[in-house]
């Protein structure tokens, strides 16, 4: 059995950001030389997220509205957490949101029903964070 790890660097500008991250695990995914086999995607921060759904812009805007609605950002001081760091709503957000998904490897290809995409989802952005990608399979 194979087995490969990478990493994905990311340094959003904003403090909440998605990234379509699919092409970038795929690459992954064939430098692994895995034909069959398992990925793993992880978020490597506990304020971002990894998760699959359909990369649609309307769709996106409905996860903002609905996890600021869930947890907003503001006022800082609702939060026990926030005093040091004002981040507790993106520790919440991503409580939602999840920390990794896991895909099929076929034919050295991800695995995808219709319309699945991967997505790395900042909540804390501008500073640096970390994905990891782990393949295992033949």
């Amino acid at each position: 059995m194979k087995s490969y790890r990478k990493e994905l660097q990311f340094h959003l500008s904003t403090r909440r950001g998605m990234v379509n991250i699919t092409e970038k695990v795929q690459e992954a995914v064939t430098e692994s030389g895995v034909k069959e086999g398992l990925v793993l995607v992880n978020a490597m921060n506990i304020t971002a997220s990894v998760f699959i759904n359909d990369d649609e812009s309307g769709l996106h805007n409905d996860f903002e509205d609905w996890l600021e609605g869930l947890a907003p950002e503001k006022p800082y001081n609702r939060y026990r957490h926030n005093g040091y760091e004002d981040n507790a709503d993106a520790h919440l957000k991503r409580t939602v949101m999840g920390r990794e998904v896991v895909v099929a490897i076929t034919k050295g290809v991800l695995d995808f029903g219709t319309w699945e995409q991967i997505f790395y989802y900042e909540f804390d952005g501008k500073r640096s964070k970390q994905v990891l990608i782990k393949i295992i399979g033949e």
